[in-house]
């Protein structure tokens, strides 16, 4: 028996005036899965996401998600600079936010002891740990994530991506995100997909069949970055 998608979509076209950005595509997320999604700049990725979000309703197609259990990771924290690191957790739900639960997602992403920092007080990588744990405080079974990483050094990416490796295992969510570091598509997704440059679809799929933790000098990862780099050259002249 097939297992049931958590999120499908189908993006028949997307469109900013009289420029189409997006047309003709597909896309499921299985329970648990991690998928990321690599392409030229501007070729509709984060647009993608915010579609599949919910922020942009404004596209031709269908979409089926698990309402009210997906949640998104911005490329910038985006943390309020007056609440602290406690209140940005549970600021969705206000001044209720569940306590208990904060305090355990503020020590599973390693800030045990800085509940009632303020952002000032957090490095980039620190930051991004307490959006993550936002992201997460509404339980969802999808996680998106909008290159979450890349405003940090390279040692902090690395630690950053295992974390978030073992925080979906530890709470059996899916990934979506989308990214421009193909080591970082290959390292954390079960499949990357390569898009066309404008008007974008998904040209290719790669399917990276080795199991969590990966080591990220595993010769089949280096044979997949090489066909990776192949197609996103090709998608950029087209």
């Amino acid at each position: 028996m097939s297992v049931q998608p958590l999120l499908d979509i189908h993006v028949a076209r997307k469109s900013f005036a009289s420029t189409t950005v997006l047309k003709d595509v597909r896309l499921a997320l299985q329970p648990r899965e991690a998928v990321s999604l690599l392409g030229p700049s501007g070729c509709g990725k984060s647009t993608l996401l915010r579609i599949v979000a919910g922020l942009e309703k404004d596209f031709q197609g269908e979409l089926r998600s698990p309402e009210g259990e997906v949640a998104f990771v911005f490329q910038e924290p985006r943390l309020m600079p007056w609440l602290t690191v406690e209140q940005n957790i549970g600021f969705s739900d206000d001044s209720h936010y569940d306590k208990a639960w904060v305090t355990q997602l503020i020590e599973e992403v390693g800030l045990k002891g800085f509940a009632q920092a303020l952002p000032k007080a957090l490095s980039g990588g620190m930051a991004q740990r307490v959006a993550i744990a936002r992201g997460l405080y509404s339980r969802p079974q999808v996680l998106l994530l909008d290159e979450p990483f890349s405003a940090v050094d390279a040692f902090t990416r690395m630690k950053l991506q295992d974390l978030l490796l073992q925080l979906a295992a530890h709470h059996a969510i899916a990934l979506l995100l989308v990214t421009h570091d193909v080591d970082e598509a290959l390292y954390l997704s079960d499949r990357v997909l390569v898009m066309d440059n404008r008007p974008s679809s998904i040209r290719q799929e790669l399917t990276v069949d080795l199991p969590h933790p990966r080591d990220r000098r595993d010769p089949l990862l280096a044979q997949l970055k090489a066909l990776c780099l192949t197609e996103l050259q090709r998608a950029h002249v087209i």
